[in-house]
Order: C-alpha cells, then sequence, then structure tokens
C-alpha cells in the first residue's frame, strides 16, 4: 500500500506500512488505535511497547471514523503535538524558580477538551508541571493543543506509565500529594502554601482507591446547590487559584 498521511482534527498516520516507519523514525506518536492481531500488525505492537506509546484495541468502524474513511489495514496512529518531559524535569523547573513544586496530576482524565481546559489554567495559575498516565488518559493531541489555548506549549507533561509510583517519586522529593474529592476537608481550611502535588480524578469516577490511598490530604470544595459536583477542568480550577491565592499571601 502506499504510505499515506491525512491530517484532520489530529495529524492522523494510518496503514501498515505507514504506521511502522512512523515508530521506526521516532517520530512523536500520541496513540495508536488497532483492530486485528498478528503479522505486520504484531511488530507494530511491539515497537509501540518498546517506545511507551498507548496501543487501543478499537473496532473497524472507529478506525474508519477515525481515517474518514479510507484504508487503513486495521491501524492508526495520532500524533502527539508537543514532547512529554520526565517528573525530574518538572521538579527541576520549580527548582530554578526558587518555589515550592506545584503541581498537578490528573487520574485519568480522558476528555481531551477537560485536559486542555486543566493545562490553561496550570499555566496562568504558576504550575510547574502536569501529569498524566499513559492509559485511559487524553494526551497531547491537537484537541487539547486548542483547548489550551496554546497553554500546551509552555506547561511540562510528564506522561508515566504507573501513576501510583510517580507520586511515590514525588513523596520522596517532598511534595505534598492533595486528593480532591467529595469525603476530604473544605479546601479553604487546607494550608497549599508547600510543595503542592494537587490529583484531580477522573471525570466519572473520581479519583481511583489506590490513587486515595497515597494522598497525604483528601480535600473538596462547598457544594451548595442541587448539583453535588463539577466538571473537572473547573474544579481543578478552583483548587489551582486557592493554591495560588495561599502563595502570592504568604510572600
Amino acid at each position: 500500500m502506499e504510505s499515506k498521511r491525512e491530517k484532520n482534527d489530529s495529524d492522523i498516520i494510518f496503514g501498515r506500512n505507514p504506521v511502522t516507519e512512523a515508530l521506526k523514525s521516532d517520530t512523536c506518536l500520541d496513540t495508536i488505535y488497532m483492530c486485528g492481531n498478528g503479522g505486520s500488525l504484531g511488530i507494530i505492537r511491539r515497537l509501540a511497547k518498546e517506545k511507551g506509546i498507548p496501543v487501543k484495541d478499537v473496532r473497524s468502524e472507529k478506525l474508519d471514523k477515525i481515517t474518514g474513511g479510507v484504508s487503513h489495514q486495521g491501524v492508526a496512529a495520532v500524533g502527539a503535538c508537543g514532547e512529554y518531559v520526565s517528573i525530574e524535569d518538572i521538579l527541576e523547573s520549580a527548582k530554578k524558580k526558587g518555589t515550592p513544586p506545584f503541581i498537578i496530576i490528573c487520574d485519568e482524565i480522558e476528555d481531551p477538551h477537560n485536559l486542555g481546559a486543566i493545562i490553561r489554567t496550570a499555566e496562568t495559575s504558576g504550575a510547574d508541571g502536569i501529569i498524566i498516565p499513559k492509559r485511559r488518559s487524553a494526551g497531547l493531541n491537537s484537541t487539547v493543543f486548542k483547548t489550551s489555548a496554546g497553554a500546551a506549549s509552555y506547561v511540562p507533561v510528564a506522561r508515566v506509565s504507573n501513576l501510583a509510583s510517580a507520586i511515590d517519586k514525588l513523596k520522596e522529593n517532598g511534595v505534598w500529594i492533595y486528593g480532591t474529592d467529595a469525603s476530604g476537608n473544605d479546601y479553604c481550611d487546607t494550608d497549599f502554601s508547600g510543595s503542592c502535588g494537587l490529583v484531580i480524578g477522573s471525570e466519572g469516577f473520581g479519583i481511583s482507591r489506590l490513587i486515595q490511598q497515597k494522598c497525604d490530604f483528601m480535600v473538596r470544595l462547598p457544594m451548595l446547590g442541587k448539583i453535588n459536583s463539577l466538571n473537572a477542568s473547573v474544579a481543578a480550577g478552583i483548587f489551582m487559584y486557592e493554591v495560588l491565592r495561599q502563595r502570592r499571601k504568604n510572600k
């Protein structure tokens, strides 16, 4: 099959040979979508695993939608619109600024619009970086970049295979972990002025049990109306600006 590359909402590469060559040439890929196994698809799976790129198994109809109905040979790759960094890079960024680390940890935020909005607020509130998991999470695709209004070009994002281990690494570096959940203490009564890792849970299920167990504190927003929850990015924005408010007050 002739190599094909098509740009729609994201940078899409489809077809077995084009995706294989993209992996071999270290093209920055966000996610690979695949329908089927064996043969050259098996090679793609192996290369993706070696490079830490998530592979999502989908139905052929999903691939048809992603590629606009063209012949995709059972595989399509979505290009990443930015480079990921390491947790050490984020910590070093805070060190250079001479301020306690302020890091946003997204626990399975799957909606790219939510992730983009979180990145936008993280940039304006002075966060040092964002940590996302490789699985069950939106990545740095074009929708995230558009929603972030360009902030994704400035906020370092680390993509990790194990979020719990990433939190352990932050703790080893003196970062306190604050989970956000309705069972927590009122956020206005919480001291965020030190090193802070703020965990934002998924849209439908909140913070997973394992990640809750890793948190040093649980904090909540007061809910005075009939609705008992907020959009993940809206809630994240309120928490982030409380961190900023306290830090400016303590200067």
